[in-house]
């Protein structure tokens, strides 16, 4: 019987069967040390010819998933989350997941894999987001989750992670700086370890928003937007969104890829401004979209392989148009999103300024608003209360 997945190298092209790789390609795992961009990140691939012609439902993700059975994923129900249509602008308000972000997508696969292979421990580095995500998902599944996190992550994001019963560690340092500790605990401890682009798998979770796409607009008899505005920190959402639109190419089901607009962060740029460039050159990250906000964007190369080949656009914005467009979003639409999320919707008003093409817009909103309520806080008027209603202006 052949294998139901396989292992390729985004940099090397080597292949491996399911059981020889765990996280990283070998060969380029060992030039890591300089190069902390993760060389040597694996791509899952599938057998799409034989599997093609019955892949008709929802649920057949399973059959390009590396899990045996959606029976193992959490009872939380992770996904589905809706599509509104406002403006002629398309939603999809992934902020409605269990632990309220698009992480959830990740977590669910990497701890439904856990569990089917009898692990009872991960790890992950978080800016918040990924930690409260696998804390969230592992209580579910009755999985300890243990959670390293630069001291300056956000306290709702952390508070939420406790109650959820997840061990946090925080570093003095930054979310590079709890990364490779993580992977070093992970190497010295044995635990499984979901760092976001380390772990293949998180890319494959994340790739569910595109299956989930192409089902709720065939169900509304209608073809995936084509510009899909998305905001990029390390690169895994980007790149899981690409992953499922090419696994949705290979199977015959959708004709051409949407153009995928990446929006970083003028704060957080070190993966727009170094794709297809031979010197890569680092800028500190500072900026209020703390979920997208890194120093060295782990999944750069699989992420730069798919912008090319697929001739995605790139486009940054400044914190100050990521907070105009969080006043915005609330104001226009009722849409409560955290800065890191709104940040893709800036990005698209900046590029319509453009006026690259006029097709039609979808952009993914990936957390709540009330993960981070202190960016916005500043650009509230709060009125002062009253004791009667003669003080009412």
């Amino acid at each position: 019987m052949t294998e139901k997945y396989y292992f390729e190298c985004v940099n090397c092209k080597t292949k491996y069967q399911k059981d020889e790789v765990k996280y990283l390609c070998p060969k380029c795992d060992l030039e890591n040390a300089k190069d902390k961009r993760l060389k040597g990140i694996l791509k899952v691939i599938y057998n799409y010819d034989e599997i093609k012609e019955n892949f008709k439902r929802r649920e057949d993700i399973i059959k390009i998933w590396p899990i045996n059975s959606l029976e193992s994923l959490s009872p939380l129900k992770v996904g589905n989350t809706p599509i509104y249509k406002m403006n002629n602008i398309y939603f999809k308000f992934d902020a409605l997941n269990p632990t309220f972000s698009f992480k959830d997508r990740a977590s669910d696969l990497v701890v439904a894999y856990a569990k089917e292979n009898n692990i009872d421990t991960i790890i992950t580095a978080s800016t918040g987001n990924a930690a409260s995500s696998l804390a969230g998902i592992c209580a579910s599944q009755g999985i300890k989750s243990i959670l390293f996190v630069p001291k300056t992550a956000p306290k709702a994001k952390l508070l939420q992670s406790g109650l959820y019963g997840g061990k946090i560690i925080p570093i003095d340092g930054t979310y590079d700086d709890a990364f490779e500790l993580s992977i070093e605990a992970s190497r010295k401890f044995g635990w499984y370890n979901r760092n976001t682009g380390y772990n293949p798998f998180t890319v494959e979770g994340k790739k569910s928003v595109a299956i989930e796409l192409y089902f709720q607009f065939k169900e509304m008899n209608k073809e995936i937007p084509h510009n899909i505005f998305v905001a990029t920190g390390d690169g895994v959402i980007i790149s899981g969104l690409y992953k499922g639109l090419e696994d949705l190419l290979k199977l015959e089901l959708i004709k051409e890829m949407p153009n995928i607009v990446m929006v970083q962060s003028e704060g957080s740029r070190n993966l727009v401004q170094n794709i297809g460039k031979d010197e890569f050159t680092l800028t500190p990250s500072t900026t209020i979209a703390d979920s997208i906000s890194v120093d060295i964007p782990r999944n750069f190369y699989m992420a730069e392989e798919f912008i090319l080949k697929y001739q995605g656009d790139t486009i940054l914005v400044n914190d100050r148009e990521i907070l105009d467009a969080s006043l915005e979003l609330g104001k226009d639409y009722g849409l409560f999103a955290e800065p890191a999320a709104v940040t893709a919707y800036a990005g698209m008003k900046k590029w319509k300024k453009i006026g690259v093409n006029d097709r039609e817009i979808l952009i993914l909103l990936t957390g709540s608003g009330l993960k981070d309520i202190f960016s916005i806080e500043k650009e509230i008027n709060m009125p002062k209360p009253i004791k009667n209603l003669d003080e009412l202006n």
